[in-house]
């Protein structure tokens, strides 16, 4: 750990959680913060002065985040021994204080966690991965129309092939498993598996399907969203993520029956009319859902997904709309919620102050929004907006723009925080 924490930090409240999962955030609250590696320290350094103006600007000294730093990745690294990337402690105190904030982290091949992302989101049972994806004016993007999609996608963050439970080919522990899978299978009169492939186990649960998409409703329903899609390939998988369908379904129809109605259901008895109050509950089958994004994006507003398919359609949801650079992230759970940059470390770039912090800081404002400080949220993205449209960017977004200043990390910073100023003083 970087320090103990001071008399400011000690004299702070601590976050405490309703019976729904929602946080209770005091004015002074505590909020861990994790710099990261390769370019986390240059996106942390623009990032954090500018949560710092908004809410000093929105609420005039009366809340204030009492920042405290954890240590994981190469920095915990260099400070406790090769073996701990993730020390204990930094677990701890993110369950402790509740809510946290990190940059990119990396995981070296070959040791240690298959991944530091997935260990945080597993120890801690962050089990809802949710990603707002939008578009910002005046962001390049390689489709005609990018302001059509809006759309909020909860992964389910802790099973599905991230569970990381597999085998090598030709191992005996694989072939000790085939052995196993090709007995059942000769038995069913199945066509048996090759004793050289690896193998995979793909774990998908009730209980942690129902819960995501008991969440997504929720925020649904809260934000005023008009659909949940449950997106799968049941079709193909259908004890797996057909059962990830079916369980999605069952939550809206046994907990929300007088909020929900099913896309069958509109069409057959509603005349396509949605009753005042009700989203609609639909599905799709994932290979044709990023079809679906692309041609038809109107149709969506909140995804429920697995965990790989959410994987693969947050990324490619964010390419409609200018890429990683400007996705923010979220994993949240029952008490405890960790926001993220969702683009990797980029070492080749580290310490040059070169590249876009604008993830890490919209997983800022997502994080606002959490705590239920939306005033100081909103009032970044407008920053953030007013210095693209500007033309002050980082290379990323200089290289397609016309006649657009490029400049440094910290400028681009910089420039958000002096849209917060004259905002804060009506110009």
């Amino acid at each position: 750990m970087v320090k103990d924490m001071s008399e400011n930090e000690r004299s702070a409240q601590t976050i405490e959680w309703d019976i729904d999962g929602r946080p209770v955030v005091p004015d002074k609250p505590i909020i861990s913060f994790i710099e990261g590696d390769g370019i986390g320290p240059d996106i942390w350094a623009a990032a954090r002065p500018v949560f710092d103006a908004a809410v000093r600007h929105t609420y005039g000294g009366k809340r204030r985040i009492i920042w405290h730093e954890l240590l994981a990745g190469e920095k915990a690294q260099k400070l406790h021994g090769p073996d701990t990337r993730l020390p204990e402690r930094t677990l701890e105190d993110i369950a402790r204080y509740g809510i946290a904030i990190k940059g990119p982290l990396t995981t070296p091949v070959g040791s240690g966690f298959r991944s530091l992302n997935v260990a945080l989101r597993q120890k801690l049972d962050l089990y809802a991965c949710v990603r707002p994806i939008r578009y910002f004016q005046g962001v390049p993007a390689p489709v005609v129309h990018p302001e059509r999609l809006n759309v909020v996608i909860f992964r389910e963050n802790t099973e599905d092939v991230y569970a990381g439970v597999e085998w090598e080919a030709g191992s005996q522990d694989a072939q000790e498993v085939l052995n196993f899978i090709n007995k059942k299978l000769k038995d069913s009169g199945s066509p048996t598996i090759s004793l050289k492939s690896a193998v995979g186990i793909k774990p998908m649960s009730e209980f942690n399907s129902r819960r995501l998409m008991r969440r997504a409703i929720q925020y649904a329903l809260e934000t005023g969203r008009k659909s949940v899609t449950l997106v799968h390939k049941g079709n193909i998988m259908k004890y797996t993520e057909g059962a990830f369908r079916d369980w999605g379904y069952r939550v809206a129809l046994e907990e929300f029956p007088e909020q929900t109605v099913t896309e069958t259901e509109l069409s057959e008895r509603l005349n396509g009319q949605i009753p005042s109050g009700c989203i609609v509950i639909k599905d799709r089958i994932a290979d044709a859902m990023f079809q679906q994004l692309i041609l038809r994006p109107e149709e969506y507003s909140v995804i429920a997904t697995p965990n790989l398919n959410g994987d693969y359609l947050s990324d490619a949801a964010s390419a409609q709309v200018g890429g990683l650079g400007m996705a923010p992230g979220a994993n949240i759970g029952d008490r405890c919620a960790l926001f993220e940059a969702t683009h990797g470390t980029a070492p080749k770039y580290a310490g040059l102050d070169k590249v876009n912090p604008s993830s890490l800081i919209l997983s800022g404002v997502e994080m606002l929004k959490f705590m239920g400080w939306i005033e100081a949220a909103e009032l970044i993205v407008s920053a953030v907006t007013k210095a693209i449209t500007q033309g002050i960017v980082t290379y990323d977004l200089a290289r397609q723009m016309e006649d657009a200043q490029e400049v440094k990390c910290s400028k681009f910073g910089a420039a958000i925080r002096k849209n917060i100023d004259k905002a804060a003083h009506g110009n």
